[in-house]
């Protein structure tokens, strides 16, 4: 790995810019982790299974058909001369196309479907058509058809709603893992001569200061350094060349050129006319600069300068995912030190309870620290770029309360994105709402192929390993397959979490062997609903932690891992009982929409109160010595837990009586006629 260095980028701008990026402590915390790949991973889970089936047969198909009919691959058979007339759809219906195409391809690693594969090849054949109309490559439907002359956001373009360079990382990251999933090289050398281009066109001076305005791009070429860094001889089946180490240069120079421009326009200009600040880079008054894409991009300073993650929460969060990378492939401590401050900063003072992120619905923007409101914004795209991040922070520090976010956000944030039906789908995810319904499609429909992009790759999430042992992170029934110390080790995982606590595994090595056991204690199971306060609870039950039957008294907790260092036979067992009993959720005090006011979770799962099961919701008071119980009913939603009780109902005249609530998870809202109302937080006396 590369040492730490200092970095001195001088351009002569508006006004003379001078930054330096100069060498931090180490970070010491730092302890790589490997995901056990989805390869080696199967998922045989009573709460998982359905779903993936469902996302798989149902969602997959919903998805690309909408596609079509909205015109989405007409624009590729325009691109290539097969068609007349003008881009059809946001000028980011490429990047969406391409993450769609991932997604899918992880699908298919676990769900084969020849006709979905085969529906992909001809789709991907599109694709290469429209590239190969162009000289240089450039495949870029929109900028091609509408605007010829403002590639890369260049010559007048504006990038911010172009999205060349995001669309262009899309496509490397579906070439990335379509090889993956099936080991055909079409798509991968389509985005990998795409990258070539990238790397030819930007880059330090004399090549283009260009940065993505809409971050993914970042992981992107990291993921595609990574391909082939591992697989040199993958090369060669190519037709075209490929120097990796460019691919990584070009990533790093993303990132580390975030507010190196002009200074303009500033972020009062930005905030205050927007087509004020479009005119004027239209115009090019930036001269051999480039403008600035201020807050909303994370472009108003270096990102080693950045103390607080602000703007565009999916730009963010995106932005925040390709530094984790980058940080775990270069071993820089500068880049490994923002990702951290930043997360902090993210994840300890602006996240809802439910994993959502983005207050406002201007700009899809973060709010200050601890504003919070219950009618927040809280895109889906947003949701899951946060879980991004903390994969790659978990994969990065080996830390288990990345995995407790990324739990929090996989089981509320992200899974409310869908319907249990499938085919209908939520933009934002606010946590009070008032006849609020999800849509069959939507003119940004940029949450669908994120989402299949996410939940497609969770099975890679549940584990993960570094040399000397094995890390459980997330409790879903399934086998894997991972190598520690040269042994290959089975683990099978039996649970019915999440209405369960009971996580039962079992160990089968190839060689009876000496190694470790993570498990991991997620934070809310010992009342510490989040690392830095944000969120508490009165959880306090007794979590039990049992090798081949016998419990241990006290285990050795390490960066919230259970830690079993043993010699482990095939057989060998361990068991963890984690409490799932109701328990009331308190906001810090700084976030003010939520004083005086209680929210509900079961484990991992965030509850909220639907007005179709509570007419009376509006008065609804939660006392707090009033019991709260678990009711498990199999014919609701495929079987879900309710939580019931009883709270106080206040009236216009006498005293509050008490009445019976029944509150469902999150996710499951408005999935029945009459839903759409809802409220998470509510009033506590």
């Amino acid at each position: 790995m590369r040492q730490s260095k200092f970095k001195i980028g001088i351009n002569i701008l508006c006004g003379m810019v001078l930054w330096i990026n100069s060498v931090v402590p180490a970070a010491t915390e730092n302890h790589l982790l490997h995901p056990v790949s989805i390869q080696s991973v199967t998922i045989e889970d009573a709460f998982w299974s359905p779903r993936l089936n469902t996302w798989s047969q149902v969602t997959v198909p919903d998805v690309l058909n909408k596609f079509e009919n909205g015109g989405a691959f007409r624009n590729f058979d325009r691109a290539a001369g097969l068609l007349e007339g003008k881009h059809e759809g946001p000028p980011w219906h490429d990047g969406l196309i391409y993450e769609t195409i991932l997604g899918i391809s992880d699908f298919l690693v676990y769900h084969p479907d020849k006709e979905i594969e085969n529906r992909l090849d001809q789709y991907i054949e599109r694709i290469a058509a429209a590239q190969a109309k162009d000289p240089d490559g450039y495949v870029m439907t929109y900028t091609q058809l509408d605007e010829p002359n403002h590639r890369w956001g260049l010559n007048g373009g504006y990038e911010r709603w172009q999205h060349d360079v995001y669309n262009a990382g899309a496509l490397v990251e579906a070439g990335v893992h379509y090889y993956r999933a099936t080991g055909k090289v079409k798509l991968l050398e389509v985005a990998v001569r795409m990258a070539n281009l990238m790397c030819d066109v930007m880059g330090p001076s004399p090549k283009k200061n260009i940065v993505p305005s809409h971050s993914l791009p970042e992981e992107a070429l990291v993921k595609l350094y990574v391909l082939f860094h591992e697989n040199p001889a993958l090369k060669g089946k190519l037709s075209v060349a490929v120097n990796e180490r460019r691919y990584l240069d070009l990533a790093e120079f993303w990132l580390e050129n975030r507010g190196n421009h002009c200074g303009k326009p500033t972020e009062q200009q930005w905030n205050e006319d927007e087509p004020g600040c479009q005119s004027w880079i239209r115009s090019q008054q930036y001269g051999d600069s480039r403008p600035s894409w201020g807050p909303y991009a994370q472009d108003h300073k270096s990102i080693f300068q950045q103390e607080t993650l602000e703007g565009h929460a999916v730009r963010a969060t995106l932005m925040c995912t390709g530094l984790t990378a980058a940080a775990r492939v270069n071993g820089r401590d500068d880049y490994t030190a923002a990702a951290k401050r930043l997360w902090d900063n993210m994840a300890g003072k602006r996240m809802h309870i439910t994993g959502g992120m983005g207050a406002f619905a201007h700009d899809e923007k973060f709010g200050a620290d601890y504003v919070l409101p219950n009618d927040a914004y809280l895109e889906t795209c947003a949701a899951i770029g946060a879980g991004f991040y903390h994969h790659n922070m978990n994969l990065l520090f080996g830390d288990a309360k990345y995995v407790d976010e990324l739990e929090r956000v996989l089981y509320n944030g992200v899974l409310n994105g869908v319907s249990l039906s499938g085919n209908q789908y939520y933009y934002q995810n606010p946590l009070s709402t008032k006849n609020y319904h999800r849509w069959a499609w939507h003119g940004c429909p940029c949450c669908p192929p994120m989402f299949l992009k996410f939940i497609s790759a969770m099975p890679g999430y549940i584990y993960a390993h570094d040399n000397d042992g094995l890390y459980i992170n997330l409790f879903v029934g399934s086998q894997a397959e991972c190598s520690i110390k040269d042994n290959l080790v089975t683990v099978r995982q039996k649970t019915d979490y999440p209405w369960k606590g009971a996580i039962s595994l079992t160990l089968e090595p190839k060689e009876d062997a000496e190694f470790a056991v993570h498990i991991r204690i997620p934070g809310w199971a010992n009342g510490v609903e989040n690392p830095s306060g944000l969120y508490k609870s009165d959880l306090k039950s007794k979590i039990t932690l049992k090798v081949n039957g016998k419990e241990i008294e006290s285990p050795r907790i390490t960066k919230g891992y259970a830690s079993i260092q043993r010699l482990w036979k095939k057989g060998d067992t361990i068991e963890l009982e984690l409490p799932v009993a109701p328990r009331r959720i308190y906001a810090h005090p700084e976030v003010k929409a939520d004083n005086g006011k209680v929210a509900l979770q079961s484990g991992p799962l965030v509850y909220c109160f639907e007005q179709l099961d509570n007419p009376n919701m509006t008065s609804l008071a939660l006392g707090t010595d009033l019991s709260l119980q678990l009711d498990y009913q199999s014919g609701l939603f495929g079987g879900i837990n309710l939580i019931k009780g009883r709270a106080f109902s206040r009236q216009q005249t006498g005293p509050a009586k008490e009445v019976e609530f029944t509150a469902i998870p999150f996710f499951c809202q408005d999935n029945r006629e009459g839903g759409g109302t809802i409220e998470v937080w509510l009033p506590e006396r």
